[in-house]
């Protein structure tokens, strides 16, 4: 787990519960499987939270952990989205495919402060932050990351139930997490790809 030396607050009211047989997590959601580094450097990666209980996503907490090929990373720049603005921490790039973490929440106090519709977790899976990965021009690897939490974050997700107006909150053991693989193969391999497709094409045309 990646360890961060300050935590933005993530801004709620109501009474805070631990989670006990509950299910969360974070998945992770890259724009692209196969990127070629000569022509393309920059793809996306959204990360989502979902839960089997409760109503919206409140907030919470995590950093992404790169185990494979995170020497071809650059830079890794993004946030929360604008509904999580207020409890917003970002503690930036570390280097070598790695992030510090982000921090993202919003101020729930019905009804003067209901939650953001787009945190409702009727909808599925909530968008909680998007990220844009940044390559070496060039770079071949193969590049695997991992979602992690933040050790110093009390908690990894926190959900609100607005039937009973409370909050729960899911430790960092308890949080599942996600991960993704990028490959980013030569020039050359690349190209055999296109050929291979192409010559597909040709075979279902003819």
């Amino acid at each position: 787990m990646k360890s961060t030396t300050a935590l933005g607050a993530i801004l709620c009211a109501g009474f805070a519960t631990s989670a006990l047989a509950q299910t969360a997590s974070f998945t992770v959601v890259p724009s692209v499987n196969t990127i070629d580094a000569t022509n393309t450097t920059v793809f996306t990666v959204d990360v989502f939270a979902s839960a089997d209980f409760g109503t919206h996503i409140s907030g919470g907490a995590f950093g992404f952990d790169s185990i494979d090929g995170g020497g071809a990373v650059s830079d890794i720049q993004g946030g929360a989205q604008p509904w999580a603005a207020v409890g917003e921490n970002n503690f930036g790039y570390a280097g070598n495919g790695d992030h510090n973490g982000l921090v993202f929440g919003q101020v729930i106090f019905p009804p003067f402060f209901p939650p953001a519709s787009e945190t409702a977790l009727s909808g599925g899976p909530v968008l909680v932050a998007s990220f844009q990965f940044s390559l070496f021009a060039g770079a071949l690897d193969r590049l695997e990351v991992n979602l992690t939490t933040l050790d110093s974050a009390p908690f990894a997700l926190e959900i609100f139930d607005e039937n009973t107006g409370s909050f729960t909150q899911i430790s960092n053991q308890d949080i599942q997490l996600g991960s993704f693989v990028v490959q980013i193969p030569a020039p050359s391999a690349t190209a055999l790809f296109g050929l291979a497709a192409l010559g597909a094409t040709r075979r279902r045309r003819s």
